[in-house]
């Protein structure tokens, strides 16, 4: 019972965390006065995911969570989730965007929301955010901020300075979570860009990366990596067995997420307008439009025409895989 009431910690994501609770509801607010009554409730019936993913957010960097994952690496990688998948996930689903900006200032909200800002500090914060939430570009920057802190030099440097720790490491997890779960998740005003077809090709690259993180972090490992995790006082783990559990944490529940988001885009993808066949043969015919087209066969000599036929069949493959 001491591991759970025991260590609870001060981080400055409480005083952000507050600050944005209170800015949300004053978007609420403001934002009822002038709405019907019944979208002013389902905005209220969404914040509560925003709310939870808030709690999740402080779980993950108050409590007891933050004080072990300082001597147990396993510990360390369910930090990591919180603040990748859980976290994001339920912050997307609770859509705080519209409220948060109708608590601006009247002139500055306004001119927000209607984007007439064109100049000044306004452009390059509108073009990196642009960049920043193109799908590719968001799905690529998911699994980088993954590799990159699970690298012993970075590890090690987050671990032995708190600002680096606090404001990079946990910052650069929430923050490329956020943009990665936007591509999937409902979060009015965005509009999800990527194709469904793009998406599980998506979600297939970056269950790749973390099973091979993982396998790097046990298989083909032949002791603890992390130097700053070797020869605590009072911890009888030995590292590379909490290594390796901390592994097995990545690779088994970052499925938690990757099989339901799965399951739910090929069931949209299989209830689409012709089904899912209809939309394979889609991107083959966009797809082949792409590639030019082969002579008759009967121009062919009959070497040629067997090297033709093998080289359509490869690409048909290729177009059927490749994502939009």
């Amino acid at each position: 019972m001491n591991y759970l009431l025991n260590n609870w910690s001060f981080d400055p994501f409480l005083v952000v965390a507050a600050g944005v609770a209170a800015w949300h509801e004053l978007g609420l607010w403001q934002l009822a006065q002038r709405s019907r009554p019944e979208r002013a409730r389902q905005r209220r019936l969404r914040s509560a995911f925003f709310y939870a993913g808030l709690a999740v957010l402080l779980l993950a960097v108050e409590s007891p969570i933050d004080y072990w994952a300082d001597d147990y690496f396993f510990v360390h990688m369910i930090q990591h989730l919180l603040l990748m998948f859980a976290a994001p996930t339920l912050i997307v689903a609770g859509a705080p965007w519209q409220p948060l900006l109708a608590a601006l200032p009247a002139r500055l909200g306004r001119a927000a929301t209607r984007g007439v800002l064109a100049g000044g500090w306004s452009r390059p914060l509108r073009a990196a955010s642009g960049l920043l939430l193109r799908p590719w570009v968001s799905v690529a920057l998911f699994s980088a901020v993954m590799i990159a802190w699970h690298v012993p030099v970075l590890f090690d440097l987050a671990e032995n300075n708190q600002a680096v720790h606090i404001w990079l490491m946990h910052a650069s997890f929430l923050g490329a979570g956020l943009l990665f779960w936007l591509q999937y998740i409902p979060s009015p005003p965005f509009r999800r860009r990527m194709p469904l077809t793009s998406r599980v090709a998506a979600l297939f690259v970056t269950n790749v990366v973390m099973i091979m993180l993982a396998m790097t972090l046990s298989i083909f490992s032949r002791g603890s990596i992390y130097p700053v995790y070797n020869h605590l006082p009072g911890v009888t783990l030995p590292p590379f067995a909490d290594q390796q559990i901390g592994a097995s944490i990545l690779w088994v529940c970052g499925d938690f997420w990757y099989l339901p988001t799965l399951i739910v885009i090929i069931r949209q993808i299989a209830g689409g307008e012709g089904g899912l066949s209809a939309t394979v043969d889609r991107r083959l015919g966009r797809a082949s439009a792409r590639w030019p087209q082969p002579r008759p066969a009967a121009e062919l000599t009959p070497d040629r025409r067997l090297s033709t036929m093998r080289s359509l069949d490869r690409r048909t493959w290729i177009i059927a895989l490749w994502p939009e």
